[in-house]
């Protein structure tokens, strides 16, 4: 477990699979937290996700228990690590807390799997409150011809930012 700030990055215990599923009750919300096709997202599909070989999920913890919810995503064959499935509690978002939670999963992605030289996020165009937490906690956009790359057969033309190296 790793704290920061009066937070927690503690691996995912799938016994809250269902409030973090709560945390995104529209087909909105969801197109922007994972880009599945059902709202909300069962919280049996949250679980599995954790139990993939190359996904570690994680909560963000505060006193009163979970407040966000992170995944990193380890591609040995790229060298990389993708953070994915960021997701605030709506009560908590606008505090700081997406900065917090990206803050701390990219210090795991260096810290546990520092072989892994890119650590790297994807996020659609529109979501600006993403952008700013993800430019506050380090990472800057990649440039066009890399985003055209890591876009190519993509469901969507996301926005990609990287983790400037240490």
């Amino acid at each position: 477990m790793t704290r920061a700030l009066g937070f927690d990055l503690a691996p995912f215990d799938a016994a809250h699979a269902a409030l973090v599923s709560s945390w995104a009750p529209t087909a909105s919300d969801v197109r922007s937290w994972c880009a599945l096709p059902e709202a909300p997202v069962p919280p049996e599909t949250v679980a599995g996700w954790s139990t993939a070989e190359d996904v570690e999920a994680f909560l963000l913890l505060d006193g009163a228990g979970p407040v966000a919810y992170g995944e990193l995503w380890l591609d040995e064959e790229e060298s990389e690590v993708e953070l994915a499935r960021l997701l605030v509690a709506p009560e908590r978002r606008g505090q700081g807390v997406g900065r917090t939670l990206t803050s701390l999963l990219a210090g795991a992605a260096r810290t546990d799997h520092p072989e892994l030289e890119t650590v790297c996020l994807r996020v659609r165009p529109e979501n600006a409150a993403g952008h700013r937490a993800y430019e506050a906690a380090g990472f800057t956009f990649v440039d066009p011809l890399t985003e055209a790359e890591w876009n190519q057969g993509q469901p969507t033309q996301y926005r990609w930012m990287a983790l400037a190296s240490v």
